[in-house]
This record gives C-alpha cells, structure tokens and sequence, in this order.
C-alpha cells in the first residue's frame, strides 16, 4: 500500500507521469460551484491532479466537460428485471458509478438464498453496488411472504456480509410507537434509510429521533422541506410509476441544496434503457431551471455525503476516478464512462463486461392453489372502498363510488404455498377492458397481483405464470403476452437486450386493454399490494388501510 501511494503522491507533484491524463477538459467544481480548465491526472484508480499532466496515457478530450459519475442514491435492482450483474452492464453506459441498492424484494422471496445471490452477482462488475440490508422482511409483521428478518438476524447479517447500512425503514408505525423488535434493529446500524409518506409534525420528529436520516417518499414541496428542516436528507424519486421530480423541484434553493439527491427507487428496463437512471433525473432537473453544476452536485456530491462515501462524488484529488465525458452541461450526450480510471463505457456501450454468478439456484420459487373462476368473482357494494390510482405516484386514494363502471376486480393471491390466502377488491383508474394482467411482482411480499375486467381472463392471466413467475397479459380469453422472470419470480437470467425487447411486447399487449394511457399500469399494479404507503391497498388477506394500519 505505501508503494501504491508513494506513486499517487509523486504523479501528483509531477515527478513521475501519471497513469492516465485526460487533457485539455472543463472539470465541473463541485466545491466552488465552477468550471476548471485543466488536465485530469489519475493513478491507480484515483484522480491525483487537477493542472497541466503528462501521462503514460494521455486522451485530449478538446474542452468536453468532466464530471463525476452519478450515483443512485435509493433504488431496487430487481424493479429493472435484470439480475445485478446484467443491471451494472446496462447502467455504465448511462453514468452510473455507484448505486446505493436495497435488495428487499429478493429477500422477501427468499431471505437467505436471495441475498446471497445479489451479493455474488454484483462481483467483478462496472459500477459499485453498496448493498443496504432490508430492514422490514416483511413490509409488516401481518404480511405473508417467503422471508424473515428479524433482530437477532440483522445484527448476524450485518457483522457477517458486505450490507453498507439498513435499508428503508418502511414500518413507520413500529418506529413512532417505539417497537422494542423495530427498535433493535435500528440500533445495529449507523446508516439507517427512511419511508415515511406523508409523516409530519411530532410523529416525524419521533421518527428522525430513532436514528433515520433520510427520505425518498416526499410527494409535495411542503413535505419536502419540513423534512429538510428537521436534519433529513431528501432523495428526489424519479422511476418509472413514482415521479416527484417536477413536483419538487421547486423547494431546491441555495439553502435546501446541501440536502438533497436524486434516486429512482423503481425503475423499469425500458426506461434504464431509453432515458438512464440518474441521467433522466440530471436531464430533467435541468430543463425544469436547476441551474447545471446544482444537478451534478445532486447526482454525485450530496449521495456521497450522505452515506459517508468520502471518496467519491467530485472531480478532486484522492477521489476515485469514476468519471463521465460529456458534450455539454445540458447532458445531451455521455461520451466516455471511466471507473477507477479504467474506461467502462464509450458512445453507449459497455466496455467492461460483467462476470456474473455461475449458480442461480433462486428459481421456481411460485407455488399456487388450485384456482377457478370463482376465487375471482366480486359482487360491488358500495359500503366498501375502492382503490383509486393517480399516475406518477404510489399514493392511492380510498374512494366510495356509487357504482361499479370503470371499475377492475385486483386480486392478490398468496404464492408460497402456505395459507392459500386470496384478497380481493375493486380498483380505478386502470380501465382495462376486456382482459387481465398478472404478475408475480407485488411489492413487497410479491404474491400473484392479477387485474381484470372478467373472472375467465384474470384466471387465465394467473394460470399463465407458471411455477417461475413472471407477467402476463390476456385479451378476449387468449395470452397475447408472456414474460418469464425465473430469478425469484422478480429477474430475467437474460441480457438487458433480451429483457428489454420482452418487456416491450409485454407493454404493447397491455396497451391493448389498459385504456388509461397516462398510467404505468405494471408498475402501478406491482404497488397496489404495498401496506405501507397510504392510504388503500390489497394484501392477498384484502383490502388494507394503511392510515388506519388494519384490514377492512
């Protein structure tokens, strides 16, 4: 080690060339929010001078700007349907150096074989995955899924594998009402993430009080900033079914900035493949008014502050040289990806490809009950509540509707073979016709999550996922699509490619019964089943209202 930085100390003083110099660039300060024109000078992996370099190794890169690569500050592997290492491949090219990844919807499924998979999978790959350890398996101690974390296993996992913190804290019930189990938890890890939607006034403070310092639930600009203004750290979301950015940028100010990050929590293949991660956020945050450096600062800088990564996140000596080539500060084109100073992606594709786990053994993990056409019927009273959806956001309403018109049955059939358990409601907003879709994706316990216009089709649409999972669509009584995902009934074993031209034919067939075409109906249906985000959802034990925190 002294050898490695007896060299970096004297490349950086100029005495010896430096390993790699990318000349001539416009280095983007996140420190003194500016542009440096100078050379970017890297050794073994970290940038060790910012002037005028020689380099064994020298790229002109003729006054492209320089910046540091993005990181993902809250997200879910699995939501892409890639497995980790085809997800490292696909977001290189896109900017992503790092991600701060939560696999609780593998552990969910299956607890100690998933993580272990995630954890194999994401070695020898382009990017960082810092892997939190799922802190509610399940999502509530009523829910019936596949895995268990509790305390005592928290604290084993944490001392034994490669977790960087706990992940989200989703049972904000527990935590406010000091739960001894929720507590013991919390008290294993020093970096703990949050979930708390719509929490506020003395309920927020005993939340931030356990020891929870972040947040990427915010749905408005007054949520927003009493959470900034009570020590939180605010993760701007912006997936594929939740979208908050255009709602909140208008709290990102010269005070709030220090703040705030970008993450995207959930977001499909299509749109990790067509728009990026992190680089949709940049984009979009741009074109709303954020002034350039700001959107850098909130893609890289803040993300690295916050979880205490003190070597990444700038263009600066002693940083890693995870570093991106761009065009200009509109972000319209990302020429060169460079991961601890090894060039990983050029002009969008992937330059360092993945090894990937040589043994999967997390399949046919989909066990159902016998079914007919009666465990789908539904008779509507108009007592009880429906689910209404709102596109771009998880929130649902609970509405009392004086008729069944435009209304879906959603069930929510239990998948591990155990209870045989089937909820059942009536949803708006989806306005399929004439078909059905149906999933083994439910966040978080990921039961079969099937919706509807006729008991035949939703039958149909369920008996289509066989026993390794995955997404399905019926019209008129006919699959007319099917996507396999036999990794945990969540992931594709397939290239991002692969995955992606499936996901497409699976989007088109929906399009075909799904009438509503601002909605993202299969990420909107994969959180329908979610019991803690307000403030009506369907368990496969019924309907839940989570303000209420009980079935109805």
């Amino acid at each position: 080690m002294t050898g490695i930085l007896k060299k970096q100390i004297n490349a950086a003083a100029g005495r010896i060339s430096a390993d790699l110099v990318l000349k001539n660039a416009k280095v983007v300060d996140v420190f003194c929010h500016r542009i440096l024109k100078c050379d970017v000078a890297v050794s073994n992996g970290k940038i060790i001078g910012l002037g005028e370099y020689k380099g064994d190794k020298e790229i002109d890169v003729n006054n492209k700007y320089v910046v540091p690569s993005f990181i993902d500050a809250h997200m879910h592997i699995e939501s892409t349907m890639l497995t980790p290492s085809r997800f490292a491949e696909a977001s290189a090219p896109k900017g992503v150096g790092t991600v701060i990844a939560d696999p609780h919807e593998i552990a969910n499924v299956c607890t100690d074989k998933g993580l272990e998979f995630m954890l194999e999978d994401a070695k020898e790959i382009p990017i960082d995955i810092r892997y939190m350890l799922p802190s509610c398996v399940p999502a509530l101690p009523s829910e019936h899924n596949g895995g268990f974390i509790d305390s005592e296993k928290t604290k084993e996992l944490l001392a034994s594998q490669n977790f960087y913190g706990l992940g989200e804290m989703m049972n904000a019930f527990g935590v406010i009402n000091a739960d001894n189990e929720v507590l013991k938890k919390i008290l294993c890890s020093k970096i703990v993430d949050g979930h708390a939607p719509l929490l506020t006034g003395k309920d927020l403070c005993a939340y931030i009080t356990a020891g929870i310092n972040t947040e990427h639930e915010c749905s408005t600009v007054e949520e927003m900033l009493e959470k900034i203004s009570k020590g939180m750290y605010v993760l701007i979301r912006e997936g594929s079914g939740a979208k908050n950015l255009e709602t909140l940028v208008p709290a990102v100010n010269k005070h709030t900035i220090r703040r705030i990050m970008f993450c995207t929590d959930d977001v499909h293949i299509d749109d990790l493949i067509e728009r990026g991660s992190i680089l949709n956020c940049v984009r979009k945050a741009i074109k709303l008014g954020i002034d350039p450096i700001d959107a850098v600062i909130m893609s890289s800088y803040n993300a690295a502050l916050c979880y205490g990564l003190s070597n990444k996140g700038a263009i600066a000596p002693g940083y890693d040289a995870d570093i991106l080539v761009i065009d200009n500060l509109e972000f319209e084109n990302i020429i060169q990806v460079y991961k601890n100073g090894i060039l990983a992606a050029e002009n969008g594709e992937c330059l360092l490809h993945a090894k990937g786990c040589s043994n999967i053994n997390v399949i046919n993990t989909v066990s159902l009950p016998d079914l007919s056409e009666e465990d789908f019927k539904l008779t509507f009273n108009k007592n009880i509540p429906v689910i209404g959806v709102t596109a771009g956001s998880l929130i649902t309403e609970k509405l009392y509707t004086g008729c069944s018109d435009r209304l879906n049955i959603c069930a929510n059939i239990e998948r591990y073979g155990k209870h045989g358990t089937i909820g059942k409601g009536f949803v708006k907003g989806f306005d399929i016709v004439n078909g059905a879709i149906a999933q083994s994706i439910g966040h978080d316990s990921h039961n079969i999550i099937v919706i509807g216009s006729s008991e035949n089709d939703m039958l149909r649409a369920v008996h289509a996922i066989d026993k390794s999972g995955g997404i399905s669509v019926v019209q008129n009584g006919n699959v007319i699509a099917k996507m396999p995902l036999p990794v945990a009934g969540l992931m594709s074993d397939k290239s991002a490619n692969e995955v992606y031209n499936e996901f497409a034919e699976i989007k088109k067939a929906v399009k075909r019964i799904c009438h509503n075409k601002d909605l993202e109906p299969l990420m909107m249906l994969s959180f329908l089943s979610l019991p803690v985000i307000p403030s009506l959802k369907l368990t496969d034990q019924g309907l839940f209202d989570v303000d209420k925190m009980r079935l109805i």
